[in-house]
């Protein structure tokens, strides 16, 4: 793989990692157009090993977030008083949220990896999972109008939870959900939000657990990727050019975090579901006509 297709696809990864757009979907819909084949072992490699620069982005970010976690969970071990703070339970509810797709990961790996890896499920993904979204909205804004919770505040608009009130339930429920994502097209923020939303969760709330379950789905899957397939990426795509689509996905996957978090305060993620039709339709219209192979 050439240089700047790398610094391309990184750049994909990183811009859409983290919107409601699928960043698998539109990377494996550009390493199609610049001639990969896209259920080649390598290429299929690359694209989850990319992932790390993302997944990097989003520790520096959520630093702070994290280490209160890591230390509220390591004083909840030992200590019951620990265990009645809010670290203690959003590091439960992340925990528990990340075990559902681990578990799915592992028992799909070949479909995942093979079956699913095809531009016509990309396409029907990207189109089918948008009235989800839509109805998700909807859903926050009957929300909206109802009596405020004890913890809500003006951004989060009355009748909605806050961060303080997410429950391991809901991080299992959203964690749950995370899976479908597994579908190329599907969208992991997408599928995530939209379950926030539906749980209940203000938009940005639902949008941080998005990204704190993504972080150690994404650095699992990223993992075992660069080991299974070391010897695949050595003789195909080449591991420089690998590393030089993880920094790319690290620069741009940062901004994008930043852009998101403040765009989701005071915008509904449906204004990424025309965006979504229009390249599913385009997508199934390239298909149909021969103009693209699925694979």
């Amino acid at each position: 793989m050439s240089w700047w297709h790398a610094v391309l696809l990184g750049i994909v990864e990183g811009l859409t990692e983290f919107l409601p757009v699928s960043s698998t979907g539109h990377v494996t819909i550009v390493s199609k157009l610049l001639g990969y084949t896209i259920d080649d072992p390598d290429v299929t490699a690359f694209t989850a090993i990319i992932q790390i620069g993302a997944i990097a982005a989003s520790i520096v970010y959520f630093w702070n977030d994290i280490v209160g976690m890591v230390t509220g969970f390591a004083r909840g071990l030992v200590s019951p008083a620990a265990r009645r703070r809010f670290e203690w339970r959003l590091a439960c509810a992340v925990i528990a949220g990340s075990i559902p797709i681990g578990i799915v990961a592992l028992l799909f790996k070949d479909t995942i990896e093979g079956t699913l890896r095809s531009l016509w499920v990309v396409a029907v993904a990207l189109i089918l999972w948008s009235p989800v979204m839509v109805a998700a909205e909807r859903f926050h804004r009957r929300l909206v109008e109802r009596k405020p919770s004890r913890h809500s505040t003006e951004s989060a608009g009355p009748g909605v939870r806050h961060e303080r009130d997410l429950t391991v339930r809901d991080a299992l429920v959203v964690g749950l959900v995370q899976c479908l994502a597994l579908i190329p097209g599907v969208s992991r923020s997408g599928a995530t939000i939209s379950a926030g939303l539906f749980r209940g969760l203000d938009r940005v709330t639902a949008t941080r657990l998005a990204f704190f379950l993504a972080m150690p789905a994404l650095s699992a899957a990223a993992a075992m990727q660069a080991v299974s397939a070391r010897d695949a990426i050595s003789g195909g795509v080449g591991w420089s050019s690998t590393l030089i689509g993880i920094v790319a996905s690290f620069v741009v996957g940062y901004a994008a975090i930043a852009w998101l978090l403040r765009f989701v305060a005071h915008h509904p993620i449906t204004v990424f579901v025309w965006y979504r039709v229009a390249v599913g339709l385009a997508l199934l219209g390239a298909l149909a006509a021969g103009w693209i192979t699925a694979t």
